[in-house]
């Protein structure tokens, strides 16, 4: 009986750590922005090439936090 509730509050506790690293992906999605948008202000010119690298710096940041995420559901609803 003892033993079952451990498993299920360790579960809870990975599937806690495992979203850490959304909050790392955030704060990486926070300075591709804050880099593109200086760079933009910089020198308008190439506000399109900078605007694609900005989008596929955020997708790929962004592929991150939801590995993450699906690391977290199968610890909860699977294991």
């Amino acid at each position: 009986m003892l033993t079952g509730d451990i498993v299920e509050a360790a579960k809870f506790i990975g599937a806690g750590l495992a979203m850490i690293g959304a909050a790392g992906a955030g704060v990486g999605i926070g300075l591709t922005v804050l880099g593109a948008l200086q760079g933009m202000s910089r020198n308008p010119d190439y506000y399109g090439t900078i605007l694609v690298n900005m989008i596929l710096g955020i997708a790929f940041s962004e592929a991150i936090a939801i590995y993450c995420l699906v690391i977290a559901f199968l610890m909860m609803f699977v294991l």
